[in-house]
């Protein structure tokens, strides 16, 4: 049983809120951190982003669906870099009403079908506004979606969701990043320089907008070595995006301050930007409800440009807009923050030879305000090979 029927669902949070609604995609359990995305486009990017593994996705748009699901759009690939091997890795979908009838000349299927093939367990019909409200004043929170066989008894219901581990502590890269690794190679010509991006779980778009530059990409493991990379003669490093607690990714900082010291080029991106922070001295802390989302606006100190951005994470660096600080490897700076909330937003040496930022340069969905940043990884790894 899946779909629009009559079926019932509940949605059940760690501190005992309940919600009840219908099934919405496969029947079943499913547990993770619930957390919301106030993009009113782009809901297959999302799915598919490995950022969200281990996440039940909340979605503030009262209507998701219309445009149903594509062979073009996911944001993950497998293994091996075959976007044959493309999953959803959310662990659960809510949403308040789902589109009954898909509406575009890209669209393979329906969004509800993809769903039920991938075995993604949701629920729809629910007030998303009251819950949206609720996590913003508790916070992001462990939680569980049950339909079908899987309903029980709320107590019940909500020891199985205390049972489960919490975000803070969870060391996830490696479950979402490539096993052997694969290569990108550029549009067209012949490769300007070659890249190797660490894969702690990187979007499809990112090698797609460096192949673009001229950039061959080696995507490699999250447990690649210095090793590997000096072996590839890479010109520069990339540090992707990633789900799970930068705290826990201590093989990830000590790669990341090899690369610095042996004076190759990086740059990072969301994870990345929170292995660079802490491998240049900086502590992380789990936000009360992160950022997730594609209106997000964030300020270059530099520059004093704002632009609007695609951001999901849960954990951020400390920090405050502009602090210069003193590491191993010359000063840093503290070089973007929210507009928002202050919440730090992008690191750099002062020198220039590395820099990252929170947000999503790459965001397939947009908005596209910070592609030049690919462009600026370019310029710096034009000056190291002159």
């Amino acid at each position: 049983m899946s779909g629009y029927d009559t079926d019932s669902a509940v949605l059940v949070l760690e501190d005992g809120r309940v919600f009840r609604g219908t099934t919405f995609g496969a029947v079943g359990q499913t547990l993770g951190e619930a957390v919301f995305s106030t993009g009113m486009t782009g809901y297959q990017e999302t799915l598919t982003d490995p950022s969200y593994h281990r996440q039940i996705v909340v979605a503030t748009a009262p209507q998701i669906g219309n445009t149903g699901w594509n062979d073009e759009d996911d944001e993950s690939v497998g293994p091996t870099g075959s976007s044959a091997e493309a999953k959803i890795w959310v662990a659960g979908y809510v949403v308040r009403d789902p589109a009954r009838r898909t509406s575009s000349w890209r669209a393979t299927g329906s969004l509800q079908d993809e769903l039920v093939k991938q075995g993604v367990v949701g629920i729809a019909g629910i007030d998303t506004r009251a819950l949206v409200r609720h996590l913003r004043t508790r916070g992001s929170m462990r939680a569980g979606v049950f339909s079908g066989d899987a309903l029980a008894d709320t107590d019940v219901l909500l020891d199985r969701v205390k049972s489960q581990p919490s975000m803070l502590g969870a060391d996830l890269a490696g479950e979402v990043s490539t096993t052997s690794g694969y290569v990108v190679e550029p549009t067209g010509g012949d490769a300007r320089f070659t890249v190797a991006a660490i894969d702690l779980g990187i979007k499809t778009n990112t090698p797609r907008m460096f192949a673009d530059r001229g950039i061959r990409v080696h995507v490699l493991p999250s447990n690649a070595t210095l090793e590997q990379i000096l072996d590839l003669k890479a010109d520069g490093v990339f540090l992707s995006n990633g789900p799970g607690d930068p705290a826990t990714a201590d093989g990830a900082v000590h790669l990341t301050k090899e690369v610095i010291g042996q004076g190759l080029p990086l740059f990072g991106i969301c994870f990345g930007n929170q292995i660079l922070g802490r491998a240049l001295g900086l502590g992380t802390y789990k936000m009360k409800f992160g950022h997730r989302g594609i209106n997000i606006p964030v300020i270059e100190h530099e520059t004093g440009r704002i632009a609007i951005t695609a951001q999901n994470h849960g954990f951020a660096l400390e920090g405050e807009a502009g602090q210069e600080f003193d590491t191993p490897f010359g000063k840093a700076v503290i070089s973007h923050t929210c507009a928002n909330d202050g919440a730090v937003e992008g690191v750099r040496l002062l020198d220039g030879s590395a820099f990252s930022v929170q947000y999503h340069p790459e965001a397939a969905a947009g908005p596209h305000d910070a592609a030049y940043l690919f462009d600026r990884f370019t310029s710096l790894l034009e000056g190291v090979k002159k």
